[in-house]
């Protein structure tokens, strides 16, 4: 059997993609190979969001090439994000890569290695759901569903519109059937994608159309989904309905990832956000109110054009205000064809690293907090397999999206009760009660 290998770099909606990719290549008849050496055929799904998944892509890309020139059979692909926002200079920029295709293209993938000549081709139209093809899940328990495509928003410094195209929201019905397909293969646990989930079902037609919170209504509704996920909503667009099934929804988790972005309604205001400080806390403040134990994670970047030191403070201080399980902290980093790219005021480096250490040392101190709250409780946690720092113990993940490592004799896609016994920013610590008591 011919090999492939996939290297995904980004998002979650990329690793989405990426299993999708697998299942489409292991239905051609391809297996998959666990090193670029040794496969006949390398495929990178890149991500074009930050500077650092540039460079990294970069010099995976540079082996592969050194692959082929080794074995010249070797076909080479680069999907996703970054080859879609340099399209054909792709090619020039590597001579030595034969496809290239976007998020929406990736059925054409088939097309291609199914063609007679294997010429280089690029594919870059928006079409298409990757969530209708195979897909080979990386864990046999959990499982990723798209829900829309795109964004309808135009933030200064985001490069998406251009990569994913305008939002697009996928009929409810394929969604469902998509779940309830994984429901019957094994899965527990299922994450609804999109680049803004709360706007889901704008584009539908009107006899189709249904919100966000009655889609997550529906998903609950299926026999043998325990957990329900999401990514990502939008602070101008979460609406009471979606908390009040945060509430309601048995199987939907306790966690919403929020991004703030910014503190300063003036930065978010440049950033095109269409929100402001104050829409952000209400809607954690309302968040709290009807969930009062749910986990929040949010984005912020440091460095934004024309961050002034009070601007920043202004960001500390809603920080230090909502206090958030964790926070995904990055420099701004310039993206081809956005409008921030163009600001003349771009902040030095030195200064983005100063922000950045005094922002991650109130993030730690908060998280650090906020994880205390478990200690001592018997938390559901489903078990994803063996720690990764010490493979004694198993590694699982709790409703709030937090990290454990216990001791016990669950199996990789139970169900587990576990006591925490120890918390810090990151993980949280503990042992099944029914081992504690089998072996006192």
């Amino acid at each position: 059997m011919p090999k492939y290998h996939v290297t995904t770099f980004g998002c979650q909606m990329n690793e989405h993609d990426s299993e999708r990719m697998k299942g489409m290549l292991e239905s051609l008849g391809y297996d998959e190979a666990p090193e670029q050496d040794g496969a006949d055929l390398i495929l990178f799904n890149t991500c074009s969001i930050r500077e650092a998944a540039d460079t990294k892509f970069a010099a995976h890309l540079g082996n592969a090439g050194r692959v082929k020139r080794e074995n010249p059979g070797t076909v080479i692909g680069v999907g996703g994000c970054w080859a879609q926002s340099v399209k054909e200079e792709v090619f020039e920029q590597f001579p030595f890569v034969d496809v290239a295709f976007g998020p929406g293209q990736v059925h054409k993938l088939a097309e291609f290695l199914n063609s007679d000549s294997l010429t280089a081709q690029g594919y870059f139209e928006f079409e298409g759901f990757t969530g209708d093809l195979p897909a080979r899940r990386e864990r046999e328990f959990h499982g990723w569903t798209q829900i829309s495509i795109g964004c309808r928003e135009v933030c200064s410094y985001c490069i998406v519109p251009s990569t994913r195209g305008r939002e697009v929201s996928r009929d409810p019905n394929d969604v469902i059937a998509d779940v309830a397909a994984m429901a019957e293969d094994g899965v527990r646990e299922i994450t609804l994608l999109g680049q803004n989930v709360n706007s889901y079902g704008r584009s539908l037609p009107k006899e189709q159309r249904i919100t966000f919170a009655e889609l997550l209504r529906e998903v609950d509704a299926i026999d043998g989904i325990d957990r329900i996920r999401y990514t990502s909503p939008h602070p101008k667009d979460i609406k009471l309905d979606v908390i009040e099934a945060h509430a309601e929804l048995p199987s939907l988790c306790e966690h919403i990832h929020l991004p703030l972005q910014s503190g300063s309604s003036a930065l978010l205001k440049r950033m095109r956000r269409t929100y402001d400080r104050e829409r952000f806390t209400d809607r954690v403040r309302l968040i709290r109110e009807y969930v009062p134990d749910i986990s929040l994670s949010t984005d912020i970047i440091v460095g934004f054009p024309g961050e002034t030191e009070d601007d920043f403070a202004e960001t500390l201080e809603v920080v230090d205000e909502t206090a958030f399980d964790s926070a995904f902290t990055f420099n701004y980093s310039p993206r081809r064809g956005t409008e921030a790219a163009t600001f003349e005021d771009q902040v030095p480096h030195e200064v983005k690293r100063d922000r950045m250490a005094r922002l991650v040392d109130l993030v730690q101190q908060h998280a650090t907090e906020r994880a205390q709250r478990f200690v001592g409780r018997d938390l559901e946690v489903l078990v994803e397999g063996r720690s990764r720092k010490d493979p004694d113990k198993l590694r699982g993940r709790t409703r709030h999206n937090k990290v454990v490592n216990f001791n016990g004799l669950a199996e990789a896609g139970d169900m587990t009760t576990v006591k925490v016994t120890s918390a810090t920013s990151q993980t949280l610590a503990g042992e099944e009660p029914l081992l504690a008591r089998a072996l006192a």
